[in-house]
């Protein structure tokens, strides 16, 4: 690879991970590259405080903003936090619980589950609704928030069928999901109370 090659790679893995998530399967020659490239990514994006996380096993890579350490001036935020709420929190849950039963499973490594299925999983959790349509519609824009965040892929030519994208792993570890079962516990306990 030449120089002006070098530096137009250099340059097109940049922009795709500043824009998100690497996905080895959605651009395999931007994949192929970061792996050449990988130590000059890393000092590129070190210069803005951020690190480059790379999962070959999983096929993704993404930045992150990087720990201030001892005595290092903070750094203003590149990379937005988000505060989820309580539906979108329950929904990542539940799909990286199914993630982790399908992985155990064996077998093919995508999970596809319909929009259906994904209602049934959340519905378990929510307050009995007299409106059906007005709890399938906000399970919807749920649902279309999980999209927007990376973690489900809807399926092309195939209506209502999604994808559980494997970084959901990453960001919604076994202490994420734990530390969430003790909260859903807490909540249940409190409608238990205020209901019962």
């Amino acid at each position: 690879m030449d120089q002006a090659d070098s530096t137009t790679s250099l340059s097109a893995v940049l922009v795709t991970l500043y824009k998100g998530v690497l996905y080895h399967d959605q651009k395999p020659e931007a994949w192929q590259s970061l792996l050449k490239l990988e130590g000059k990514v890393r000092d590129h994006v070190a210069l803005l405080g951020l690190e480059l996380l790379v999962v070959e096993a999983e096929g993704h890579a993404y930045l992150r903003q990087r720990a201030p350490g001892d005595g290092d001036p903070e750094i203003p935020r590149l990379v937005q936090r988000r505060q989820l709420g309580y539906a979108v929190s329950l929904l990542l849950a539940l799909l990286r619980k199914k993630l982790a039963q399908h992985d155990a499973a064996g077998g093919d490594t995508r999970l596809i589950l319909s929009r259906e299925q994904i209602v049934e999983l959340v519905r378990l959790f929510v307050a009995d609704s007299s409106n059906e349509a007005k709890l399938v519609d906000r399970i919807d824009a749920d649902i279309n928030k999980v999209v927007e965040l990376g973690f489900l892929r809807s399926l092309r030519g195939q209506d209502n069928q999604y994808e559980v994208r494997r970084i959901i792993k990453t960001f919604v570890d076994a202490q994420w999901v734990s530390d969430f079962a003790k909260r859903l516990e807490e909540y249940r306990g409190q409608l238990e109370i205020d209901h019962g």
